[in-house]
């Protein structure tokens, strides 16, 4: 399983943006379907974003789309998630995640690895 770390976190005013990173160790980067997550407090893991291996493929949850854009550099084994127009309901902790094989299921349990998470909150 590929060991992910996150950054990119903070504090940010409503109408912001921030860049979140996730770097992951191994050589078999390339090959995963890479993700976002995120949760608030008392509230379930909801998915943000995912992109397919070659990066030519992306998927976005509803309540992101538009504003966010997920990418990555697998020169790098760097996956990012750009954040622009943040809302206050967009703070929560965001997590990374990586899954081997790709597919229409985009349920947490799908993907086999996970970041600590890194905390994004957004004032009003």
């Amino acid at each position: 399983q590929a060991q992910l770390v996150e950054s990119g976190g903070g504090l940010v005013q409503a109408g912001g943006s921030l860049r979140l990173s996730c770097v992951a160790s191994g050589r078999t980067f390339s090959r995963y379907t890479m993700g976002w997550f995120r949760q608030a407090p008392g509230k379930e893991r909801e998915f943000v974003a995912d992109i397919g291996w070659s990066g030519g493929s992306t998927y976005y949850g509803d309540s992101v789309k538009g504003r966010f854009t997920i990418s990555r550099d697998n020169a790098k084994n760097t996956v990012y998630l750009q954040m622009n127009s943040l809302k206050p309901e967009d703070t929560a902790v965001y997590y990374c995640a990586a899954r081997a094989i790709g597919g229409p299921n985009r349920q947490a349990t799908m993907f086999g690895s996970w970041g600590q998470g890194t905390q994004v909150t957004v004032s009003s």
